[in-house]
């Protein structure tokens, strides 16, 4: 979990973007957002594949 402890007098501004980077480099909205719905393992596959697909395209 993202936590950012302030003392007194400190900077509230820089504080949340100092928590702001931390939610981002810990991955927790990605995981938020493919968390909201569920998928069926089936979709699953098909994503995986077509990302997969998508990686190679970009490499040549």
């Amino acid at each position: 979990m993202a936590e950012v402890t302030l003392a007194e007098g400190d900077n509230v501004e820089r504080a949340l973007r100092t928590f702001k980077k931390q939610v981002l480099r810990a991955g927790i909205l990605k995981e938020l957002r493919r968390r909201r719905h569920y998928v069926k393992p089936s979709e699953a596959r098909q994503l995986k594949a077509a990302a997969a697909r998508r990686r190679v395209r970009t490499k040549k």
